[in-house]
């Protein structure tokens, strides 16, 4: 199947398991405030201001102007996107009536039911949804810390690092080494690495045939791993090595100013060299006490509330909520869940049971397109996947061009309806 907007758009709905009686608020509208606009945030903020036909006052606080989304930046390293069409701006979800602030929020007081801004300004809320994204765990690869992401560049969050990422490797010496140090479990889009060497790749068959690619893996396997390593050998072949943990993958330092990688101790001198380190949630939520000691904030499976507080929900990448992975169809499945419960609890509207759905669509090479995804339910303790499906080996060329297509039509929708 073809997905295209118009599809997306109607398969989509908002849903949840908790039923709740409407709040009795002192104030004219009961207030929420979210954090952060990206693919959970935005969509969060937009649904509940539209559905509610003005009946709640929602704040969207995010810190710049224009949002440019991670999934499909490695399609812009491959030459198939253009880098201004991951941009997205804020003016539709402001004409779905949410005020959207520019501001770094730098503070919550639960108590007080308040979120402190850089300006310092403070904005009250009844219902708080928090959607950072991620931030790296300090020291998880050692010698590499975010000082030195200009050298070694991550380009695992939103904006420039992807533009700065590809100009490195468009301008590697001839035969020269590029190098990936991937995450651990668990980190954004698992299949993202695999797809940002497989469009690495590419560019490098075109520009630069006798370089190579240097994975070094700290996990015994990784997400469409055998769809991947397939994709390499027929395209790509010899230019990929990947380096697991049985060979010292999980023992790696980087010497970011000496453009040098340490593999269980044996020096590798690279030409580029794009360092994804361990991630946790994105800073604010350990701000406001919502995170645990693994830096995840956990949530409850029904409806993505904070096991830490009634009153504040957790979406998309920040979350631990089980089996979904971190990805932005994700948050921006969850966000209709929450939209939908936090609305009924503030104006009485119906809440519905949750369901959950993830797609996540891999570009190998030109017209080579694969997916994985999955329906989720609420368990006992997490998030549980009911039903899933993944692209398989040997798919014929058509298939994998239609899968391709697919994908296109689900960007352009996933953003039409986050930002409207």
């Amino acid at each position: 199947m073809k997905l295209q907007r118009r599809t997306f758009l109607a398969s989509v709905s908002a849903a949840s398991a908790i039923m709740a009686a409407p709040a009795v608020m002192g104030q004219a509208r009961p207030r929420v405030v979210v954090i952060g606009g990206g693919s959970g945030g935005g969509t969060v903020a937009r649904y509940i201001a539209k559905d509610s036909d003005g009946a709640v006052d929602v704040t969207l606080i995010e810190p710049t102007k224009r949002y440019y989304t991670c999934y499909f930046s490695n399609l812009y390293l491959g030459g198939f996107w253009e880098y201004d069409a991951l941009g997205h701006g804020y003016e539709g979800i402001a004409a779905a009536g949410v005020n959207v602030v520019h501001d770094w929020a730098i503070g919550v007081d639960r108590d007080a039911r308040n979120v402190t801004l850089a300006s310092g300004a403070s904005v009250p809320y009844d219902k708080l949804v928090v959607a950072p994204g991620i931030d790296f765990v300090d020291n998880a690869v050692a010698g590499w810390d975010v000082t030195k992401q200009s050298l070694m560049p991550h380009a695992y969050k939103s904006g420039t690092q992807v533009q700065l990422l590809k100009n490195q490797i468009e301008n590697m010496r001839e035969g020269g080494t590029f190098c990936m140090v991937a995450p651990p479990n668990p980190y954004r889009c698992p299949p993202g690495p695999g797809e940002r060497v497989s469009m690495v790749a590419h560019m490098l068959s075109q520009s630069n045939p006798t370089a190579k690619i240097l994975v070094v893996d700290p996990k015994e396997n990784y997400s469409k791993q055998a769809l991947f390593e397939e994709g390499w050998a027929k395209h790509y072949g010899g230019m990929v090595t990947r380096i697991g943990p049985d060979f010292g993958g999980a023992n790696v330092e980087v010497r970011p100013d000496a453009m040098e990688v340490v593999i269980d101790g044996q020096t590798e001198k690279v030409d580029v060299c794009n360092v994804i380190p361990a991630q946790k949630a994105g800073k604010i939520a350990e701000l406001a006490g919502l995170t645990n000691d693994a830096g995840w904030a956990p949530v409850m499976p029904s409806d993505m509330r904070s096991t830490m507080d009634e009153n504040v929900f957790v979406l998309g990448d920040a979350a631990e909520q089980g089996a979904m992975p971190k990805s932005g169809f994700s948050a921006n499945s969850q966000a209709k869940v929450v939209a939908n419960v936090v609305r009924g609890e503030l104006t009485g509207s119906r809440i519905f049971p949750a369901r959950y759905s993830n797609t996540c669509w891999s570009l190998i090479a030109t017209d080579d397109g694969v997916k994985v995804g999955a329906s989720y339910e609420p368990g006992e303790s997490q998030i549980e996947s009911v039903s899933s499906f993944i692209s398989q080996t040997g798919e014929d060329a058509d298939l994998r061009r239609q899968t391709y297509e697919e994908s296109i039509g689900w960007y352009n929708g996933i953003v039409a309806d986050i930002f409207g």
